[in-house]
């Protein structure tokens, strides 16, 4: 079997997962509230800046942490936000594992 076909069989795994079915069904949910969609993108919004900022400066904007850590705050009282956080979260952490296992395995070239 070749790299490729390997990436394929993969990425096919992968949809089929729990973590990417639920997520997916999360935002499917989303999709259905208008609202809520948008202030989740706002925290998106809120959540990047931040990151870049510390990312550019090496050090966090407390104003922006503060602005995201609210916003979360409000967002993660509501079940489907909550429900999309959790999802979102598990997704990542099953993408960032099979990320680490490549790289592990190409460790030594980089």
């Amino acid at each position: 079997m070749n790299v490729y076909d390997t990436a394929n069989k993969l990425a096919t795994e992968i949809k089929q997962s729990e973590e990417y079915v639920n997520f997916k069904m999360a935002r499917e949910a989303l999709a259905l509230n208008p609202d809520l969609k948008k202030r989740i993108g706002e925290f998106e919004a809120a959540r990047y800046d931040a990151q870049l900022t510390q990312m550019q400066t090496g050090k966090e904007d407390e104003e922006k942490t503060k602005k995201m850590k609210e916003l979360y705050a409000e967002l993660i009282q509501i079940e489907d936000a909550k429900k999309y956080f959790d999802a979102e979260m598990k997704f990542n952490i099953l993408l960032t594992d099979v990320n680490k296992i490549i790289g592990e395995a190409v460790r030594e070239f980089m």
